[in-house]
């Protein structure tokens, strides 16, 4: 779904201009553009007739229940939960749709203006136990802009009848289980060789190397986490912490030896804390929840807001304070303990004391490690970076006394390093809600706002940075340093090289970050590669029809390197002809919350389970056909399912990618002659 930028824009401004302190508009939300009516008869034999009527505002329309693909999303009913009930046709509106070409969309659509009622009949089977519950799912526009879809909830029971009853339970081979549901066997039908049969062993049999690749995720969350323990070194909570703590050991001890040992101990002590609590945080979510995490649209939204309130916290609103008498409690067991025990007591204040400023960066860390790790031990592998970057000093400093003479002192430019580290927060913060977007459709983050709203934010951080922009915590700056400096050029460049993405430009240094390029709405550029097909049974029609080779490209919303391929290699003009001229690309999104009009029923093990929408079905399908979770992954195939060739990971090296899909069109031919 498309909503019209400028429309967007305003909304997000006058979101932004309400915030402000002179400021005492309310954010205004559209709620009154249609309202509901729900009815409902029934027969005596259960057949229940449901009514929806919409009484639209003047100027808006609702779409029909019929619309040609592609378009925006049709008026429709679904069960949802329901049991002992099934679906009698199709919804049928009380009138005839008006068609008129939408060039918003660019086709003929149908829709309904005024007031119109939807009917939905639906069959008791079971009348004792049944339960009918699903939901109404419309959207409506005007000329200006459109509202995302929206569902309707409605849930009857035995009790909420107008007629009783006056039958018998139905037979169970027509109940609305298997109405609604499907098997993976049946999405087979009618191809030529089975396109659902498992190549994982003629994959490996071209030499596949990435089924069999070691994941490198943790290591990159470990870099990350000692990253983000570097910064929170510089931060006002911790650096002035390292020369006390070191001048303590060295006074405690009897010899410098002793004060080596203690800094040590010190050291692990803070790596074991931390390490923990990254334990205990996997432990809480469990592997379950760590794989929703990725696309789930609370956890996204959830992390969204905890980002914005950390920046918040950063830029000086509030500070983040554990209660003091936990770091008392802390501190008077360091002191009336001795040994090992009382050293450990110190690294639990530390971390205790330092909460204010390190608790956004662990909180982001974590957030990150949640979302892009494979392993349930992401969690506390950014944690063991982050410990070890920030226990380093403390050791390095009792080894090397000599060395605390040089630290800088501290002052106000630690200030300045919580409200850069705002900024950011900030600005990662809108990849959560990207995410979210994306994954259910909302149509509220395309690309060209998400890039606009980075251009302001990094515009906003070189301002602050050569100190035209000041914030309550900030103390005077007499002059601009030559840090200062070079890092506002910094910031005001990048924000200066985002400025063509507003108008379709790749931005291939954040297309990790931004919405992918499908979703620019005004666009210069015809660099980027779309795909024929988002279905996978659709495309192997049209590659048998066609006679051409079949590129699955499987990708998700919240698929960091996809946006990266598609950004970056994607848009060289060598492998964008040699995939629009020679393949049938098919997209399949394995984290898409849309639900499949039918369950599908798969085997799993001695088991069975139902995949409920589209991107659970994807997922399957790459693990059941090529063994593979990973994205992105490509995969070649010829018209009957069959490789031709290894699969292709993430790896930006565009002659590498040429070389592979012009090996795999080179064994197409010899297959066809």
């Amino acid at each position: 779904m498309k909503i019209k930028k400028r429309q967007l824009v305003w909304l997000v401004l006058s979101y932004f201009i309400a915030l402000l302190p002179w400021s005492s508009t309310e954010a205004q939300m559209i709620t009154d553009a249609v309202s509901w009516e729900q009815s409902h008869t029934n027969s005596a034999d259960g057949v229940v007739t449901l009514s929806f009527k919409a009484t639209l505002k003047q100027g808006w329309h609702i779409y029909d229940a019929t619309l040609p693909d592609g378009g925006p999303t049709p008026t429709s009913f679904a069960l949802d939960e329901a049991k002992g009930v099934k679906l009698l046709g199709a919804l049928k509106p009380s009138k005839e749709a008006a068609s008129v070409y939408d060039p918003n969309f660019e086709m003929n659509l149908r829709w309904h203006t005024g007031s119109v009622i939807f009917e939905q009949q639906v069959q008791i089977e079971d009348p004792e136990h049944f339960v009918l519950a699903g939901d109404l799912t419309y959207m409506l526009c005007n000329d200006q802009t459109c509202l995302p879809p929206t569902r309707l909830p409605i849930s009857l029971k035995a009790g909420d009848l107008t007629t009783p009853l006056e039958m018998e339970a139905i037979a169970s081979d027509s109940s609305s289980e298997e109405e609604s549901t499907t098997t993976v066997e049946s999405e087979a039908a009618n191809f030529t060789g089975d396109i659902w049969k498992p190549v994982v062993e003629e994959i490996k049999a071209y030499g596949d190397t990435t089924l069999s690749a070691t994941d490198n995720s943790l290591l990159m969350i470990f870099v990350l986490g000692f990253l983000g323990g570097l910064i929170a070194l510089l931060t006002p909570c911790v650096w002035p912490m390292i020369p006390m703590t070191v001048s303590f050991f060295l006074k405690r001890s009897k010899s410098r030896q002793a004060a080596i040992r203690d800094a040590v101990i010190y050291g692990l002590a803070i790596i074991v804390i931390y390490l923990t609590l990254g334990l205990l945080i996997t432990a809480i979510f469990g592997p379950s929840a760590l794989n929703d995490l990725a696309t789930s649209a609370l956890f996204n939204i959830l992390f969204f807001a905890l980002l914005v309130f950390f920046a918040v916290s950063f830029f000086g609103a509030f500070e983040l304070v554990l209660p003091q008498s936990w770091t008392n409690k802390m501190d008077a067991k360091a002191e009336s303990t001795s040994g090992l025990l009382s050293i450990f007591f110190m690294a639990f204040t530390l971390a205790l004391v330092s909460f204010s400023c390190t608790g956004p960066i662990i909180g982001t860390l974590l957030v990150q490690a949640a979302t892009s790790g494979s392993s349930l031990l992401s969690p506390a592998i950014g944690m063991l970076g982050f410990a070890v970057a920030l226990a380093l000093p403390f050791t390095l400093f009792a080894i090397f006394p000599n060395f605390l003479q040089s630290m800088p002192k501290s002052g106000g430019w630690m200030t300045s390093v919580k409200v850069t580290l705002g900024f950011l927060e900030l600005a990662l913060s809108l990849k959560f809600l990207s995410v979210a977007d994306l994954a259910y459709g909302w149509g509220i983050l395309d690309r060209e706002t998400f890039v606009a709203l980075w251009i302001v934010i990094f515009f906003l951080l070189g301002i602050y940075l050569l100190g035209k922009l000041k914030l309550p915590q900030d103390s005077d700056l007499p002059f601009v340093s030559v840090t200062r400096l070079f890092l506002a050029i910094i910031s005001l460049s990048f924000a200066v090289y985002m400025v063509p993405g507003l108008w379709g430009a790749p931005l291939k240094a954040i297309s990790a970050f931004a919405p992918p390029l499908y979703t620019q709405d005004f666009n210069l550029y015809d660099s980027e590669v779309h795909p024929k097909f988002h279905d996978y049974e659709s495309g192997m029609r049209a590659a048998q029809s066609e006679g051409k080779p079949v590129l699955i490209d499987f990708s998700g919303y919240g698929c960091v390197n996809c946006r990266e391929m598609e950004a970056s290699v994607w848009t060289d003009p060598k492998v964008k002809s040699i995939i629009d001229d020679e393949f049938i690309l098919v997209t399949l999104i394995v984290d898409d919350k849309t639900k499949l009009p039918k369950y599908i029923e798969v085997k799993d093990g001695d088991s069975t389970r139902k995949l409920k929408t589209i991107g659970e079905r994807w997922s399957y399908f790459q693990s059941q056909k090529f063994g593979s979770n990973a994205q992105p992954f490509y995969v070649m195939l010829d018209g009957n399912g069959l490789p031709l060739g290894p699969s292709f990971g993430f790896d930006k090296d565009v002659d590498h990618y040429v070389n592979w899909l012009k090996s795999g069109l080179e064994e197409y031919r010899k297959k066809q002659q």
